[in-house]
């Protein structure tokens, strides 16, 4: 079906990825839950989410969940890493987060890592050396996501995805949109839906799986990228991040890369409860 026709049906934008400040827990205050850290890029060695804990360093592993830890603390959650990791390769050329489009103005395009260190981060810095990022975790929350890319200076920027069941329910699939694009997606026959820079939305799948069609806008045209399947158990969250990245991990072997915008998923299976 041509694009125009296909998207003369788009919705508006649905509802932000980030909640309102208002959500937010006030400085200082206590949270517990668990977070995944995921790498925007390169695998992160030896991070860790308390001073005290930096010998039982894990890996944040690029685009994918790994080991995931516990925190118990204030809302604002330093991520620290051992002076031996910090050492290797941290690539300041791999793109981080787009920031929000200013009204009237496109998203801002995927930059190489240029920004400077936040000025609460420098402070902290001051008296933690190997603290390399800063995370606001969401009120209330008990599972949360923190997207890690490259920053200057060997710090990290930080995305904080909201992963509380009441949020992400098993068994759903929720999309992100993380590219400098206005992208549109169409899931399992539906009206299509239009996300701009950070939005994202929850599909429930039909036989457990979400038939998907994903486009992007081009000035005034809109650009079919794909279509393909994703399969949803019951027994696990979901997570599509649509993203632009130059990282090795969308290279193939022979160093070409798939698309012009690039979707990768997230999985998280059911926990036991604890004792």
């Amino acid at each position: 079906m041509k694009s125009s026709s296909y998207f003369h049906l788009i919705l508006p934008s649905i509802v932000c990825l980030f909640a309102p400040a208002a959500a937010l827990a006030q400085e200082g205050e206590a949270v517990s839950l668990k977070v995944d850290l995921v790498a925007w890029g390169h695998d992160i060695p030896g991070l860790s989410v308390t001073a005290a804990n930096k010998k039982e360093g894990v890996t944040a592993k690029a685009f994918q969940y790994s080991k995931a830890v516990s925190y118990a603390g204030s809302n604002v959650m330093e991520i620290y890493q051992s002076a031996s990791a910090g050492s290797e390769k941290n690539d300041p050329g791999a793109p981080v987060p787009p920031q929000p489009a200013q009204a009237g103005k496109p998203p801002a395009s995927t930059p190489a890592s240029t920004e400077p260190v936040s000025p609460e981060l420098l402070k902290r810095r001051k008296e933690k050396p190997d603290l390399v990022a800063l995370a606001a975790i969401p009120a209330n929350s008990k599972r949360v996501t923190v997207l890690l890319a490259p920053g200057p200076d060997h710090t990290y920027k930080t995305v904080v995805i909201d992963d509380d069941p009441s949020k992400l329910p098993l068994g759903n699939l929720r999309i992100h949109n993380y590219s400098a694009f206005v992208i549109a997606m169409r899931c399992n026959g539906t009206t299509a839906k239009e996300l701009k820079t950070r939005d994202a939305f929850v599909v429930k799948p039909k036989n457990h799986q979400v038939i998907y069609e994903l486009a992007y806008q081009d000035g005034e045209e809109w650009k079919m990228l794909e279509n393909n399947i994703v399969r949803v158990g019951d027994e696990e969250q979901a997570q599509m991040i649509v993203l632009k990245s130059d990282a090795e991990y969308f290279q193939a072997t022979n160093g070409t890369r798939s698309g012009f915008l690039q979707a990768v998923i997230l999985r998280r299976q059911k926990e036991a409860p604890e004792p």
